[in-house]
């Protein structure tokens, strides 16, 4: 693969997203008051895109109420800087089995809800972006499946399409690349499309770079994509992304630390970035530029 660099880059901070972090780091958000803060804090350093999950705000659990996703995108619309939402839609789809000797019924933890609820807050408060988490997957933090079978994904990205938000394809392995060319030649998805790849997420993509290589190989040449690892790999990935010519993702839903021991804020994770962008000699470019590549349109709530 030759090298193309990406000269005009942007960033997009991963606030908070719906991992067990709340307790290992006084700086994870967990109100909407406080996750519009830290993306506005991140706007401020860096980031064109702020791309948001909701907590429960007394214990920082993983949450998915609409009116939780109401408040955020209203403190965040109302700020003094501008910056481009993004909202998850991967709530929803957890499937908890009953243990290995009688899997069925499924066990507590279970979450599974229609494509209709899973994007009850996109609809309310119509980002600019919402994710499509585009394959099933096991995950290591808990023994759980994320679920996304290929009729709930052409479901939910019709959804997506016809509310007018522009779907930020998950891709955790080559086959969800696959899958997600499918939805484009289908006219589910529109095209050109907008991928993540999202390396190192036990139990998709190994962070190696001969198989990043080989999803940015899979990536069409008219589509826009972005990458990130997590952890201590998180800005090895910021210089891999740009050196192949993507953007890049930064924040504590992926890593927690600034340096081995030292936490990090949403600010400082964008500002490292922001740093190794432009000592490869590129440029970090704003929200309006990003709008203006992939046609986004910024609403007001309904």
């Amino acid at each position: 693969m030759p090298l193309q660099m990406n000269r005009e880059v942007f960033i997009t901070c991963a606030v908070t997203g719906s991992g067990g972090t709340q307790d290992r780091s006084p700086h994870v958000p967990r109100s909407p008051q406080q996750i519009a803060e830290r993306a506005i804090d991140a706007a401020k350093a860096g980031a064109a895109v702020v791309h948001c999950h909701v907590r429960d705000p007394e214990t920082g659990a993983p949450a998915r109420d609409p009116s939780l996703y109401r408040e955020l995108t209203e403190r965040v619309r109302d700020a003094d800087v501008d910056v481009v939402l993004n909202l998850t839609a991967g709530m929803g789809g957890d499937l908890v089995l009953g243990g290995v000797d009688q899997p069925l019924p499924p066990g507590p933890g279970t979450d599974m809800i229609s494509g209709a609820e899973r994007l009850a807050h996109v609809a309310d408060c119509l980002p600019e972006i919402c994710t499509l988490d585009c394959g099933t997957m096991n995950f290591a933090e808990a023994d759980y499946i994320m679920v996304n079978s290929p009729g709930m994904l052409r479901d939910m990205g019709a959804r997506m399409t016809a509310l007018g938000v522009k779907v930020e394809i998950e891709a955790f392995d080559t086959g969800h690349l696959w899958l997600a060319k499918r939805l484009v030649e289908e006219s589910v998805l529109n095209s050109p499309a907008l991928v993540q790849l999202c390396m190192g997420v036990p139990w998709g993509a190994p962070d190696d770079l001969r198989t990043f290589l080989a999803m940015v190989d899979a990536v069409p040449a008219d589509w826009v994509w972005s990458g990130f690892s997590l952890g201590r790999h998180q800005m090895p990935y910021v210089a891999a992304a740009v050196l192949a010519g993507g953007n890049v993702r930064v924040g504590l839903e992926d890593n927690l630390y600034l340096d081995k021991g030292v936490l990090a804020t949403n600010a400082q994770l964008v500002e490292r970035a922001v740093s190794i962008i432009e000592n490869l000699g590129a440029r970090v470019i704003g929200p309006e530029d990003v709008r203006a590549r992939l046609g986004l349109e910024k609403r007001a709530p309904r």
